[in-house]
């Protein structure tokens, strides 16, 4: 468990990767910051001056000197934490920021838990629970959709629905509460069908909320992809087309391939990983065996499956036999039919396989190979990714969801029998429990220390 946050306490940790750069930054915050740092900047007594500003000169440790330094000065509340901040930006080598950081432990400040300044922030009220994870999703995004997902989370997209969600909740649990207190005259203040409509409307915002979770965990992790087929089917020779680079070794002859090969593709904002696999046939020496073993287990694991067959000489009964085993093992899957080297030929070609949603290629021709990677998108998402929507992300807030959608179901069928307001009112204190869970609004200390522990220690 991290050691809880004490205000007194002046926190400090290295704010960039580590390695040799430029620039390093060191980040101090804390109620006293300002003064552990004026101790060692004999240039400008920064007690004085004001807040979000900039301020050169020499950074000292006692009369030795550390670096020539840019101070940046963040008065609290008006700071990433909503303490007082300093960021010390020195050159970026690692002895000369270890020397500063050893200088400010010296003198009171302590090194900083992962992720402890967003933590800070946090309890300060700068941020709710679901901007500060948004905080980490944007500094691990590898993508544009990815960023700007975690940046309309951070700038509250998210937490903005959530907190209408909880309004519209304790609009009704008014009614409902108000109706308790005149039981005894059985009294009816909430109209049933505005609470049925008011129950449709939160419903209708959670089930979206929920459907968003698959694209959102497609931006965020990525999907992985197993290119499969038999031998010299060219899955090589298509990974290495679709990278535009030899990655792969390409051959003629049958079982080059002996183990899985792995590279990141980006198509439009999304990361596919895309895994070359050995070729699937029978009769295969044994470590080749062991590849296609291997490739039927990436059959069974992958989100997608990419099947590659000869166009030019597979018969269609293997192909349908191999179509019907993918529909036994593979979550999802595109049927390729390779080496079609004439374009015109393609329809023709499709029409003796018959084989529905079959794209038609020439890996080794880069032919037809946008119209694969639009029915690979297609897979995973319809109608593009439009980021200013609100996506969930993350695995915490879709489960907190899933509880709400099925306490929102209680409710419906104790309303369809006429169940007691008291009853009623139970279930919208739930419905607000889980809401207050994704936001931070009711949290624990061991909640808090398994989200923050997953940041950097600077951050």
């Amino acid at each position: 468990m991290q050691q809880r946050t004490n205000w007194n306490e002046v926190i400090v940790a290295i704010a960039t990767p580590p390695g040799i750069g430029a620039i390093g930054v060191i980040r101090l915050s804390g109620n006293g910051s300002i003064e552990l740092i004026n101790g060692m900047f004999p240039s400008k007594d920064l007690s004085v001056q004001k807040g979000n500003t900039l301020h050169v000169g020499l950074l000292m440790d006692g009369s030795k000197l550390l670096d020539e330094v840019v101070i940046s000065l963040f008065k609290g509340p008006r700071s990433y934490t909503g303490e007082d901040v300093i960021e010390i930006s020195c050159h970026g080598s690692p002895y000369i920021q270890q020397q500063v950081m050893e200088a400010c432990i010296r003198r009171g400040a302590r090194l900083a838990n992962p992720g402890e300044f967003t933590l800070r922030a946090f309890l300060q009220g700068k941020m709710d629970l679901v901007q500060a994870e948004a905080v980490a999703d944007l500094i691990a995004s590898g993508t544009k959709a990815a960023q700007e997902t975690a940046l309309n989370q951070i700038r509250g997209g998210f937490s903005s629905v959530l907190a209408f969600l909880r309004e519209e909740l304790i609009k009704f649990s008014a009614l409902i509460e108000l109706e308790l207190d005149f039981s005894q005259e059985d009294v009816e203040f909430a109209d049933r069908t505005a609470l049925r409509n008011l129950l449709d409307q939160i419903e209708t915002s959670v089930n979206d909320l929920l459907a968003s979770f698959k694209l959102g965990n497609v931006i965020k992790n990525g999907v992985n992809v197993a290119i499969v087929g038999k031998p010299n089917a060219g899955k090589s020779t298509l990974l290495n087309a679709l990278l535009k680079e030899n990655r792969a070794i390409v051959s003629a002859i049958a079982g080059t391939t002996r183990d899985t090969i792995e590279e990141v593709l980006n198509i439009d904002g999304i990361l596919f990983r895309l895994i070359d696999t050995a070729g699937i046939r029978e009769g295969a020496d044994e470590i080749e065996a062991i590849g296609v073993e291997k490739s039927r287990e990436k059959m069974k694991s992958a989100d997608i499956v990419l099947y590659l067959f000869d166009a030019s000489a597979d018969k269609k009964a293997d192909v349908e036999a191999m179509q019907h085993e993918l529909n036994q093992v593979a979550r999802s899957w595109i049927m390729i039919g390779n080496k079609v080297d004439d374009a015109a030929a393609v329809s023709s070609i499709a029409s003796n396989y018959g084989l529905k949603d079959a794209v038609y290629i020439s890996a080794k021709q880069n032919m037809n190979l946008d119209a694969l990677k639009l029915t690979l998108t297609g897979k995973v998402i319809s109608g593009g990714v439009n980021t200013e929507n609100t996506i969930v992300t993350n695995a915490r807030h879709y489960q907190s969801l899933q509880k709400l959608s099925s306490i929102l179901m209680t409710i419906r069928t104790g309303m369809q029998a006429h169940v007691p307001g008291d009853l009623l009112s139970i279930d919208i204190r739930e419905c607000l429990y889980q809401l207050g869970e994704i936001t931070g609004q009711i949290s624990n200390e061991d909640q808090l220390d398994f989200i923050f522990s997953k940041f950097c220690i600077g951050k």
